[in-house]
Parts: C-alpha cells; sequence; structure tokens
C-alpha cells in the first residue's frame, strides 16, 4: 500500500531494518541496485559498438536481462519502502513540457513528429 505522509513523497511504509555499522539488507539491495544500473549503462555501450553481429545479439540479450533483475530490484525496494520518489508538482510538469515543445518547434521535420 502506497502512503504519503509528506504530499509530495510517493512511498510504501519503510520495512525496519537493524542499525549498525554493518551491511543490513536495504544496504546491500541498494548496492545491487546501483551495481545493475551501471551494468545497464555499461552493456548499454558495449551493444552500441558491438561491430560483430551475433555479438551484438548476445549483448542485446545480456542488456533484456540486466534490465529485468534492475527492473525487480527497484520493485522490492519500492515495495519494502526503501525507494522513495518525489512528486512533481503541476508547474513542473507544464514548465517542462513547454520547454519540450520548443525544441520540437526547432526540429527540422516537426509536422511529422506526433
Amino acid at each position: 500500500m502506497v502512503t504519503q505522509q509528506d504530499p509530495n513523497v510517493i512511498a510504501n511504509p519503510s520495512t525496519n531494518t537493524p542499525k549498525g555499522p554493518e551491511m543490513n539488507d536495504r544496504d546491500r539491495m541498494n548496492d545491487c541496485l546501483a551495481t545493475e544500473k551501471y551494468l545497464c549503462q555499461s552493456i548499454n555501450t558495449a551493444t552500441w559498438e558491438a561491430s560483430h553481429d551475433q555479438l551484438h545479439q548476445d549483448l542485446k540479450t545480456i542488456l533484456n536481462e540486466t534490465q529485468a533483475c534492475h527492473r525487480n530490484l527497484y520493485n522490492l525496494m519500492f515495495k519494502k519502502g526503501w525507494y522513495k520518489l518525489q512528486a512533481a508538482d503541476q508547474m513542473q510538469i507544464d514548465n517542462t513540457y513547454q520547454q519540450f515543445s520548443n525544441y520540437v518547434a526547432q526540429l527540422p521535420y516537426q509536422n511529422q513528429i506526433q
């Protein structure tokens, strides 16, 4: 269940973890999530730069598996209340929308973008 004590924070109630100098489950999962992010970025670069077709296909498969692992870790951390999101207010959304609308207006083929 998602609760919102602070209206700008989206998070589940946090699962308690022991506090102390040793790594707890939250610390380990946070470390795994950071590692998965790094792996996704590195494998993505290797995929772009692979000149051999079979190697490119193999890297794409590995990238998909790594992204799925990252997503599973994120979902579990969010479920346990260990990953919080900051809600954007409507003004931020409107400003960002306007900013990218202006970018689209600068493109040479703007009438073909939907």
